[in-house]
Order: C-alpha cells, then sequence, then structure tokens
C-alpha cells in the first residue's frame, strides 16, 4: 500500500496513474518499449499499438474504463511542462499594454453623445489564451506551410485591434473608430466583431453568431484534409485554432458536429475554450461545474481532452496534498463560488475555501490574505497555457479541446467576475487609474482625468517589447489575423459546348432538378474546372439523381473504404474513397453548410479556388440553415445553392414540413444571395454559366478582378415537365436581369380583343403556358407570357434604381427593369409561381399595370400536384378565372365571365381533379 507520504491514486481516463508500483524493472521496460515504438516508428504507429492493447485488455477483462471527466486539476502536470521558449517579462509588458488599448477603446466608444457599446471583459480574459498564442504558435499567410486558420471570438475582437494597432497595422484614427463603420469614412472605422465583408482585408472568419465558429472551425479543418487527400494542396502544416466561450458551448451548434472531428481524427484541429465560468448575465453552471461538464461531451466523442485550471502558485499547495483533501474541495466546489472567490478577500477565502478541513488551513498558514486572493487561474499562466498549447499541437489521431479557466474582465477591478461584467462598457477616471497601476504602465494622473478621452498607448518602435513582438511574427510568417484574396489558380471557364444540350430541349417531360444535375455531371468532366467542383448533399444524392457520380468521382472518405460494399456488384454501387470528391454529410444541413462555407472561401483561405455545389431540399435551405447562409455571405463565399424539390406543391407526398413555399422570400434578406427560379432547362444552362463568370471569372472585371462576393441559389424541381428548345433571338439579358418575353402559342391580335400578361417562374410555367391557351380558345382573350427567372433581383434592380435617383435628383431618372419591359404592354399583369404571393408582390409596385398575383400561401399539404393546386388556386384554371376577373373590373370582360368560369372550372374543389394524373413525383 502508499505510505502516508506518497501522493494518492488519481483517475485519468479510468487508469490509476500513481498506484504503488511493485515491479518498477518491468514497468520500465514496458516504457522503454513504447519510448522506443516512438522514437522508431513515429506516433501513428505508437498509438495504434497502445489502442490495440486496450482492446485486447477488455477482451481479456482487464478492468480498464474509459472515464468521461478526470479530477479538476491541469491535465498537465508540473514536470510534465515543456520549457517556455519565450522572454516571460517582455510578454507580459505586451499583453499589458494590448489589455489596456483594448479597454481603452471600448470605453472611448461609449463616450456621451456616441455610446456604441462594445465589450471589455471577455477579451481581459482570454488575452493570455491569445498571446501565446500569437508569439509561439499561430503562423501566418507567409508560412512555408500556408499559415494557420484562427477563429477569434467575436466578444474579444477589441484585443485584435489593439495588438493590430501595437504592430502599426492600424493608427489611433482607426481605433477611435471602433463600432462607427460610415460616419467617420471609407475605412476610417472597426467593425464590431470580425467581419470580413466589412473588414476583407483583416478579418478571415466571421464568428459572433453564437456556436457557428466550433461547426465551421470543425469543416474547415475536415476541408483542409480533403483539399489534400485530393492533391489540390498540401495543407499538412495547417492548423485549425477556433476560440470558443464556455457560456457560447450552450449552443447545439456548438457541440452539433464534435463527433464528426473525432470520427474523422482532425488532430489539425484545437478548440480553445475560454472557461470564464461566466455567460451573459450570470454563471454559466452556478450550481455545477462546466468544466467537467464540457470534458465529458468532448471526451465520449472522442477528443484529447486538456484542462488548464489552476496557475503555477497551485502546484506547490497540490504537491502538499497527501490525502486528496484539496483535489476534493476543487472537484465539490461549484463554479458560482468559484466566480465569488474571484472577488472576494484573501480573508473570505481562507474561511471558506480552505477553512472547512484542518489539512487545507495547515497547508496555506504560512500565506498571507494577499496571496491567497492573488492564487491564479490557468488561463492566465502563460506557462500552463503554452504547455497546452504545445501538446495539442504534437497530439496525433484527435482533435484537441482545451478548457482554461480564466476570470472574466481579469485586471480591471472595476469588472473582475461580476455578473453585470458583459454589459459594463464604460470605465471611470478612479477606473483607469487602477487599471493602469496594475499594469504598470507610465501614463500620468493627468492624462487619465477626463475619463472619455484616456490615451492609447504605444512604447514606441524601437522598444525591446515592439522589437520582440514583431520579430515572433515574422518567424511565425507575418501578422494575424488577415485575409489575402491572391488565388495561385485562374480558372479557366467552360465553353458553349458543355451547355448545349440543355438547349436542345426534350420530346419528353424532364424536371430541372434532372436538367442541373445533367449539367454538373458534364461540368465535373471539365479538363480545367472539373476537379474543382466541390459536391455537397446532406444524404440525398440519390434523390437527386446523381448516385451515378458514386463510382467515379466516389463519396470523399479520409479512411477510404475498409467494407465491401451491399451494392457492389451493381453499376452504380456506393463507393467511398480517399480521393473522392463528393462530400456526403449525412443527414445534417448544417454541416452540409459548414463544407459549403470551407469551399466557398477556399479562394482567400487557401489561395485556390473551388466550386461547390450543395443540393438540398429545399425546405431545408434558408429555412433550417439561415444563419450559416448569413456566414457565408458574411465571409464572402461563392458557389452554388441547389434548392431541389422547391415549390410548395410539387414534392407531393411529403406535407408540410417539405412543402417550400417561401425560401426566395428568405433569400432575399441575404444581400450576398443571388436567386433564380428557372422553369425551363436553357435557363438553367445560362444561369450557371453566367454564375461561373461572375463569382470565378478572374480578370474579366477590371473592378472586381477576382470575381463577385456573391453566391447564387437555384430553386429547382422534381417535376417532369415539357422542356421547350431555347427560342431564336432569346433575350438572354433579359433572362439574366429576371424576366423576359417568352411566347409560344399564337393569341389573337387587334385593339379590340382583350389581353393580358402572364408573368410565371419556375414550375408556373407550365400552367401559365395552359392557361393562354384556354384563355384564347376559350375566351377570346390574348395573354402574353414572361418568364420571371427571378422576382428577387427585379426587386434589387428597382430598389438600386430608386436609392439612385434619391441620391441624384439631378441626372435623368433610372427606370427599373421590370418597369421598362412592361412599360408598352396591354393589358393587366397576373403573377404566379409556386411559392406565397409575397414573393411575386416584391415587383408589384414597379409594375405600370395593373397588377395581381397568385400563390401558395398557408401551410403545405400532402395529395397529388393537380390536387394541391387546385387547393391553392394556383392551377391553369385559377389563373384563367383571375385573369377573367381582373379583365372584368376593367371593364375589358363581362363580370358574369368570370363568376362562370370559376364554377365551370370548380376551382374551389379539390376533388373536381381527383382523376388527373401524374409522374415523376417520388423524391
Amino acid at each position: 500500500m502508499a505510505s502516508g507520504h506518497e501522493p494518492p491514486a488519481i483517475i485519468t481516463e479510468g487508469m490509476p496513474t500513481q498506484l504503488p508500483d511493485i515491479d518498477p524493472d518491468e514497468t520500465r521496460e514496458w516504457v522503454e518499449s513504447l519510448d522506443a515504438v516512438l522514437d522508431e516508428r513515429g506516433k501513428a504507429r505508437a498509438r495504434y499499438l497502445m489502442l490495440k492493447l486496450i482492446e485486447r485488455a477488455r477482451e481479456r477483462q482487464v478492468g480498464v474504463p474509459a472515464l468521461r471527466s478526470t479530477d479538476y486539476i491541469n491535465s498537465i502536470p508540473p514536470e510534465r511542462e515543456p520549457w517556455f521558449p519565450g522572454d516571460e517579462h517582455i510578454e507580459r509588458r505586451i499583453r499589458a499594454f494590448i489589455r489596456w488599448n483594448a479597454a481603452v477603446m471600448v470605453s472611448k466608444a461609449n463616450r456621451k453623445g456616441l455610446e456604441v457599446g462594445g465589450h471589455i471583459a471577455t477579451y481581459q480574459s482570454a488575452a493570455s489564451l491569445y498571446e501565446v498564442g500569437f508569439n509561439h504558435f499561430f503562423r501566418g499567410k507567409d508560412h512555408p506551410g500556408g499559415g494557420d486558420q484562427i477563429f477569434i471570438q467575436g466578444h474579444a475582437s477589441p484585443g485584435m485591434y489593439a495588438r493590430a494597432f501595437l504592430e502599426g497595422r492600424l493608427s489611433t484614427d482607426q481605433l477611435d473608430g471602433f463600432r462607427q463603420e460610415v460616419s467617420r469614412g471609407p475605412h476610417n472605422g472597426l467593425s464590431s466583431y470580425p467581419h470580413p465583408r466589412l473588414m476583407p482585408d483583416f478579418w478571415e472568419f466571421p464568428t459572433v453568431s453564437m456556436g457557428l465558429a466550433a461547426l465551421n472551425s470543425i469543416y474547415q479543418a475536415r476541408f483542409n484534409r480533403y483539399l489534400h487527400h485530393r492533391g489540390i494542396k498540401d495543407t499538412s502544416q495547417q492548423h485549425v485554432w477556433a476560440f470558443l466561450g464556455d457560456g457560447e458551448m450552450g449552443e447545439p451548434e456548438s457541440l452539433g458536429a464534435i463527433g464528426l472531428a473525432a470520427r474523422e481524427e482532425l488532430d489539425n484541429l484545437t478548440f480553445v475554450i475560454n472557461c470564464n465560468l461566466q455567460q451573459l448575465d450570470g454563471p454559466v453552471r452556478g450550481n455545477g461545474k462546466v468544466i467537467q461538464e464540457l470534458e465529458a461531451f468532448f471526451r465520449g466523442a472522442g477528443w484529447n481532452v486538456i484542462k488548464v485550471i489552476w496557475g503555477r502558485e497551485w502546484d506547490n499547495l497540490l504537491a502538499q496534498d497527501h490525502d486528496g483533501a484539496l483535489v476534493n474541495k476543487m472537484n465539490t466546489t461549484p463554479d458560482g463560488q468559484f466566480q465569488t472567490y474571484s472577488v472576494e478577500s484573501g480573508e473570505y477565502i481562507r474561511n471558506n475555501f480552505f477553512g472547512g478541513d484542518q489539512r487545507l488551513q495547515q497547508m496555506v498558514s504560512n500565506l498571507s490574505d494577499e496571496d491567497l486572493r492573488k492564487l491564479p487561474r490557468g488561463g492566465h499562466d502563460y506557462r500552463k497555457v503554452y504547455a497546452a498549447f504545445k501538446s495539442a499541437t504534437e497530439h496525433v489521431g484527435q482533435p484537441t479541446v482545451i478548457l482554461a479557466q480564466t476570470i472574466k474582465g481579469w485586471t480591471i477591478e472595476a469588472l473582475e467576475g461580476r455578473n453585470a461584467t458583459h454589459q459594463m462598457k464604460k470605465l471611470t477616471s478612479d477606473d483607469l487609474k487602477a487599471f493602469r497601476d496594475r499594469l504598470y504602465l507610465p501614463i500620468d494622473d493627468s492624462a487619465l482625468e477626463d475619463a472619455y478621452n484616456p490615451p492609447y498607448f504605444h512604447p514606441g518602435t524601437d522598444s525591446p517589447e515592439f522589437q520582440y513582438m514583431m520579430e515572433r511574427r515574422k518567424q511565425l510568417g507575418g501578422s494575424l489575423p488577415q485575409r489575402r484574396v491572391a488565388p495561385k489558380t485562374s480558372l479557366k471557364l467552360p465553353g458553349d459546348d458543355v451547355y448545349k444540350p440543355l438547349a436542345k430541349g426534350s420530346n419528353s417531360p424532364v424536371a430541372t432538378t434532372m436538367a442541373l444535375v445533367r449539367l454538373f455531371r458534364d461540368l465535373m468532366k471539365d479538363p480545367e474546372i472539373g476537379d474543382r467542383i466541390v459536391p455537397i448533399a446532406p444524404d440525398e444524392y440519390r434523390t437527386f439523381g446523381m448516385d451515378s457520380m458514386f463510382p467515379t468521382a466516389k463519396i470523399y472518405s479520409p479512411h477510404g473504404q475498409q467494407y465491401e460494399a451491399v451494392d457492389r456488384n451493381l453499376l452504380l454501387s456506393y463507393k467511398e474513397s480517399e480521393q473522392g470528391q463528393l462530400l456526403h454529410e449525412g443527414i445534417s444541413e448544417a454541416g452540409a453548410m459548414g463544407s459549403m462555407i470551407a469551399a466557398g472561401t477556399a479562394y482567400a483561405t487557401h489561395g485556390e479556388p473551388m466550386i461547390p455545389f450543395y443540393i438540398f431540399y429545399s425546405m431545408f435551405g434558408f429555412q433550417r440553415t439561415g444563419d450559416s447562409l448569413w456566414a457565408l455571405g458574411d465571409q464572402l463565399g461563392r458557389g452554388f445553392l441547389v434548392g431541389a424539390t422547391a415549390g410548395r406543391t410539387t414534392l407531393t407526398g411529403e406535407g408540410l414540413q417539405h412543402a417550400d413555399g417561401h425560401s426566395p422570400l428568405l433569400a432575399s434578406t441575404n444581400p450576398a444571395a443571388v436567386h433564380y427560379d428557372p422553369g425551363f432547362a436553357y435557363e438553367v444552362a445560362y444561369i450557371v454559366k453566367d454564375g461561373l463568370r461572375r463569382m470565378y471569372g478572374y480578370g474579366l472585371d477590371k473592378d472586381k478582378p477576382f470575381g463577385e462576393d456573391v453566391f447564387y441559389y437555384l430553386t429547382v424541381y422534381n417535376e417532369p415537365v415539357p422542356q421547350p428548345a431555347e427560342p431564336e433571338n432569346l433575350d438572354v439579358a433579359g433572362l439574366l436581369k429576371g424576366m423576359y418575353r417568352f411566347d409560344e402559342y399564337q393569341t389573337a391580335e387587334g385593339d379590340d380583343v382583350p389581353r393580358v400578361q402572364l408573368l410565371g417562374s419556375g414550375v408556373a410555367l407550365p400552367w401559365v403556358r395552359k392557361a393562354q391557351q384556354i384563355l384564347a380558345e376559350e375566351y377570346s382573350v390574348a395573354a402574353d407570357i414572361w418568364s420571371v427567372t427571378s422576382w428577387n433581383e427585379l426587386r434589387r434592380d428597382a430598389v438600386a434604381a430608386e436609392q439612385h435617383n434619391l441620391l441624384h435628383p439631378d441626372e435623368p431618372e433610372q427606370v427599373p427593369f421590370v418597369t421598362e419591359q412592361l412599360k408598352d404592354t396591354k393589358g393587366p399583369v397576373v403573377a404566379v409561381s409556386d411559392f406565397m404571393r409575397a414573393v411575386q408582390d416584391q415587383i408589384s409596385r414597379w409594375v405600370p399595370n395593373d397588377y395581381t398575383s397568385l400563390g401558395t400561401d398557408g401551410w403545405g399539404l400532402a395529395d397529388t400536384r393537380a390536387a394541391a393546386r387546385r387547393h391553392f388556386q394556383v392551377d391553369a384554371e385559377s389563373i384563367v378565372v383571375a385573369a377573367l376577373e381582373i379583365l372584368a373590373k376593367r371593364g375589358d370582360v363581362k363580370p358574369e365571365v368570370a363568376a362562370e368560369a370559376a364554377r365551370k372550372y370548380r376551382i374551389d374543389d379539390p376533388t373536381a381533379v381527383a382523376g388527373v394524373k401524374q409522374e415523376g413525383a417520388g423524391a
């Protein structure tokens, strides 16, 4: 048994590591054998052997359970900490300068008359975490390996600005412009949070939408591996760091993909969770222990977990803990109490933490109350943080999460550990003086009398601190954060031949989804851009007819395919490969969006333009993952989103949960989304061609040499419809701007013939064409058809014209495109789509004609297409009645004509079309 002077048995991952050794020689032989494997064969081989031994031990019923949490102490004991290579004093001074400037910047932004907000406390708690990274680990864009990707916690942005100021990247005027992005003139203000669209040369990843940074960083690390395995770029030296908050981990997205990271062994990924134990309004787990909770989550998911809880001053106390009394106290004290200790006196800590046990009292008997008050948390100790970061970067086979305990608002006495600290944005003159003294800064009292205008501090470019900081960044590859758009490859876009098959039309009905997939397959065969295309789908490749790609393009898997597929004897068998091109995300639209963002921003992140095509059930795009789509636009992502099975009446059997009647409206709220609702195959071809030109046509536009920062969203349908050939003299410009005249049926001419303008999009075009024929043959009403390829783009054009006219009243008035197109037409307009009326009503105010619309407002339903369309009154017969009704109001036809037509067609009765057959209903 262990003597009273030996340390107690400590359980680490279910294994006692400090039990007495009954045969030291045998133990040494085993340890030496492991060391030999590590030295001769490397970590990967050693890891494999260890896993096999654990597997065998369990087979032989040797007790090696895997506990999901460990004691509330540091994972790396003092004797295993590596030598710290930096200059401790200089780095402490650098941190002091950055702390000061970050706090002053936010405080100044909240002076009377301005008060634009900001956050002081988050960066103060995380400063050591970031600075150890900046000085020793984070590799910049000029690093030979390509540089790391750093997802910075959104509320910590002031610290990044403060460091950039010290480096000379930002001026005092720019710091004074924090959260003032337009009022100080172009490029003179700083965005509130990491926003690449607002600061495209500075920020690389938008992170303040809580939870998305965790998910997106996982898929960024995974996409790095994808690029490497496919031979597009060597990413083996690039590491992804994600800085997160413990409160932020409450968002489901934060933990939603951690299983993927472990399953794919993403050891190029490290989460750093700043566990200051506080969320916005109070403790994260006042009655619990959030670090233990997170450790259990991540260990259970298969991550390597490193806890950095206590600073070095605790090491001596833990060394005296022969009976485990101190560890037990640490294990049983809830977070809310630790938060209280961060603001209380040393006497309080002595009486409440150490006072309940004689052994604990004896441990601290030689420490003063001031010593006890200053006992630090591990996240503020750069040696402890350095040890954790070094271990994380050297770990093989697992992603790593570092759980670092800190104090929110640390070093600012007025903010430290208080529940309201997140909302505290101003420092008084006394607060500033106390903060200055805590940081030992040479700033006179007189400079701090005006609390609204305290000075920033810079030690000078000749100072040892500045020289040290710049040399460290030079050695690591340049300043960060930084975003560069300098693609190493200029894509040669395909010519017209690849689009010609869709221009021919089809004698048999073809769904626009299938037309797009046909084009997609042909583009993947293109010798110039084929390998740059990244197909993405959330477990729906077969639904969209893309299973033909499995045997050739293959599904990406970092482990290849280690099994015989059940359908291996079939022509279209399921095939996984390490070099696979298809990203099959399982049932996870959020994960698919993570891949979409990583692929769509690779032109900047990696200098490698990639062309993602993300195809999904239309209902589950903008509705389910709208926040991620906003992040895609904010990160200046490009590529194609394909909302297949679009519309509220086309996906017949699925019901309201799958019936998309509104995604164009959601897309319209995203300024980066270019939405099209094509009805014909040739329209699909022109839209995709123009999308490639706009997003990837480098050098075609001198004002946008590397393409436009937009992404395309196409709604396509699973209903087979007649596909006309491309008309002669097609108005391609109109098609791309949002509408063009489409006439196939010759209608009666003459001034005495009533006339109506029928506007339709997507799958509504066949209904409109049928309505045109009925109106002509049964009611002698002429109808002109307009194919509206984008209601959204028509509205944007009109809004832009109005804005121009507002700003330039002395110039000739700009006319919206939709107004120009319809200005010489006769008769009222009936606008129809398979979406709710609000989609087409976006353009109503700019239509010079009388206007009415038909749409699928309300809940979706499961039935045949004919029944659903009669239910919503959007089918051809309903269009006929709507046209006759608006003509009657104008006096162009007799009032009773519309009423008789409504009765004749029974447009209020879905049972009237119960016998109508349909095809292509499967989804």
